[in-house]
């Protein structure tokens, strides 16, 4: 049950003395579970020497690391039932085309089955025309200096990767420019510092080892690797493990793109107070807790609605917490009565342990475990307050999902660190916010469907191939989701991500509440399995042009009918209509190759130059025309990669495409979007067809 504010100091005092009784330590956490590893070196074209010593390392790091390795060139390796035996599977500096036409199509599910991908330096020169393979590693090799000395800035050193290397890495290694920045895809680990070696092409901001969720499973790359000398480098071999070991699932990251955070400790403790007995050490920008029990608190700001991302690690059977929402004090105890503790200790009960609001919301202790590292490695949280909201986030999976009701509380206000008493070792580094605004701001375009801010019968749940990495699960005919504040001026339909093994059922669009007005209805198949997602679609009537709290019903027979991955509202006019060019990646220009009019005509981006090629006629929620044919989905697809072509008009569904809040250009038949290949901004990249990933290289300005 929920607490009551406690007035005074006495009960306070009580409280405190609860939350420093926990369970006894459980036994140190054992090694990972065995697993097994493909390494893959195939070359097509500059094959480098590094490659056996690579191996044997590989080899020398499972032996010490619990998996087993099977090293090949035959690419035949690739067929469904063999690549299945396989956590992960490593392109060790492989070169060019290496893999035929139904070898791609095994490797393309392996990944999603939620398998891994590990990509070592050259792996970036690989499979150009293969816009998975790109989309996988997240960008391409483009060209390199000399191999030379270079230091490294490590951004992220709360991945098992990273969490060893010291914020400047110094080595020496052959540095890689990229034909495009894998930022907007993936979560970057490490830039390389361009003013510290000669021959850098990309400027400021020039990612080296990145992260990410693709297509269901998990992709890590390095673009160090290069030279044999890298192999006996200790810091390089554990670099390569924790890329291995996230890729296998058997550390878990927080590997969700970044942008816009400021950092409020990465070294420098300036703006932070101790609150009440003990302290924190700071060493190798991480502050570790001594002593307590006590806070340490950031007292330049309090904060309304922002994301507070920071990286923390245990000892072992440790106790810790972060509290948000607090006024200003030098009395740690202020913090227990007005604010709210996220807590850190993962052994203690189910609304005081890991992710739980202390005392008042458990977490999702199933979603819990799965996401949560063992003690001595590094976590991440993400904190996500919007307005009375609060969402908890670890290791980029939704964990717990709380909103105060409490008057006389707030989650606004100051943040801090708790260092819990002695025996109680805690550590944090990076701690960064990104401020949101004075208000929330209203949900657009694609909805996560687990973002719901109230719900009667349904619950997240973690499932691989989801976006974001969970859906709305345990849906019974009667159950409902509220999205509160979603924006529905010009939304003309909706489509929903969903999956089924069950019955199936319906999903009705309403306003309002629960037995609001019914926008739409669009029915839910059984989708063939648990594991096999689908997109659905219908179109909306009677939308009011505001801002509405939107509620998703759920009706069919029997239960379990199926589960929601997210959601689109599609806007039909507005901004996209009128006749003119549209301009997506790097402000290059949609395209129709050599201006050329036959059926089939590949479509491409291009610098803008005035041409009929590049003017279109854009009908909201309809065609795309140019030349007097119109933008066409080859042959109806829906695979990731079809083609897009000109074709002549025909009113099929392969030519409707609607403007979606967000940006993207979707075609309501597939679900998918019009999406440049391998985010690659180069005249004459070829557009087609993809699952809608909200990147950059699916944003697209219309005329």
């Amino acid at each position: 049950m929920r607490r009551l504010l406690r007035p005074v100091l006495g009960a306070a005092m009580a409280a405190l003395a609860v939350i420093a009784c926990t369970t006894p330590a459980s036994p140190a956490s054992a090694a990972d579970a065995p697993y097994d590893v493909l390494v893959f070196s195939k070359t097509a074209g500059f094959r480098h020497d590094a490659i056996p010593v690579g191996i044997q390392t590989i080899r020398d790091l499972g032996g010490a690391n619990n998996f087993t390795v099977t090293a090949t060139e035959d690419a035949a390796a690739f067929t469904t039932g063999n690549l299945n035996q396989y956590e992960a599977v490593v392109f060790l500096n492989t070169t060019g085309d290496v893999l035929n036409a139904s070898q791609q199509t095994a490797f393309e599910s392996y990944i999603a089955s939620g398998r891994g991908y590990v990509g070592v330096h050259a792996a970036a020169d690989t499979e150009y025309d293969w816009p998975f393979y790109g989309n996988l590693v997240g960008a391409w090799f483009a060209s390199h200096p000399a191999i030379q000395q270079a230091n490294i800035k490590v951004e992220d050193r709360g991945h098992a990767a990273t969490g060893h290397l010291p914020q400047t890495w110094t080595r020496t290694d052959e540095w890689y420019n990229y034909r495009t920045n894998a930022r907007s895809s993936a979560h970057v680990l490490a830039t390389l510092d361009e003013s510290s070696y000669s021959g850098g092409g990309m400027g400021a901001d020039h990612p080296l080892s990145w992260c990410k969720s693709y297509n269901g499973g998990r992709s890590f790359y390095t673009g160090a690797g290069h030279t044999q000398a890298s192999y006996a480098e200790p810091a390089f071999r554990s670099h390569l493990l924790g890329g291995i070991r996230y890729a296998s699932g058997r550390s878990k990251a927080d590997c969700r793109p970044e942008t816009g955070y400021t950092p409020i400790f990465n070294g420098s403790t300036a703006g932070w107070s101790q609150a009440g007995p003990g302290n924190f050490t700071n060493s190798d920008a991480t502050l570790t807790s001594v002593g307590g029990m006590g806070l340490y608190w950031y007292n330049t700001k309090q904060f309304t609605n922002y994301s507070l991302k920071l990286d923390w690690k245990l000892a072992g059977d440790d106790n810790s917490g972060i509290f948000i929402g607090f006024p200003p004090s030098s009395d740690p105890w202020s913090a227990v009565d007005n604010g709210y503790e996220i807590q850190i200790d993962a052994t203690d009960a189910a609304d005081r342990t890991t992710g739980a609001v202390y005392t008042y919301k458990s977490a999702d202790i199933a979603a819990r475990d799965a996401a949560l590292n063992a003690a001595g490695e590094w976590n991440t949280y993400e904190l996500l307050v919007e307005g009375e909201r609060l969402q908890i986030f670890l290791n980029g999976v939704k964990i717990n999902d709380f909103t105060n009701t409490n008057p006389v509380r707030s989650l606004a206000g100051h943040i801090g660190i708790q260092n819990h008493g002695t025996g109680d070792d805690a550590s944090f580094r990076n701690i960064r916010i990104k401020e949101l605004g004075t208000t929330p701001p209203p949900p657009t375009g694609t909805i996560q469907a687990e973002a719901f801010n109230s719900a009667n019968g349904v619950s997240a749940f973690a499932k691989a191939g989801a976006n974001g990495g969970q859906t709305v699960g345990y849906i019974d005919p009667g159950d409902w989701a509220a999205y509160n504040g979603v924006n529905l001026a010009g939304v003309t339909s909706f489509t929903a991500r969903v999956v089924s093994g069950g019955a199936g059922g319906a999903i009705q669009v309403r306003t309002g509440s629960a037995t609001g007005p019914v926008l739409g209805t669009v029915a839910v198949p059984n989708t063939g399995s648990w594991t096999t997602f689908a997109n659905v679609s219908t179109a909306l009537s009677n939308v009011p042009s505001s801002t509405q709290n939107l509620y998703l019903t759920f009706t069919g027979s029997g239960t379990g009918l199926f589960d929601l991955d997210d959601f689109t509202l599609v806007k039909g006019g507005g901004g996209g209509t009128g006749v003119g060019p549209i301009k997506g990646l790097a402000g290059k220009c949609l395209d129709v190759r050599s201006g050329a009019t036959a059926d089939g005509t590949q479509i491409q981006i291009y610098t803008c130059n005035g041409s009929t090629a590049q003017t279109w006629t854009v009908t909201p929620n309809s065609t795309i025309k140019a030349l007097g044919k119109c933008l066409d989905v080859s042959g109806s697809g829906t695979a990731d990669g079809t083609k897009i072509q000109l074709w002549t008009c025909n009113g099929s569904g392969a030519q409707n495409w609607a403007a979606a809040s967000d940006g993207t250009l979707r075609n309501p038949s597939s679900g998918k979007c019009l999406d440049v290949s391998g985010n690659n901004s180069a005249d004459s990249t070829v557009v087609h067809l993809w699952t809608c990933l909200n990147a950059a290289n699916q944003k697209w300005t219309l005329p």
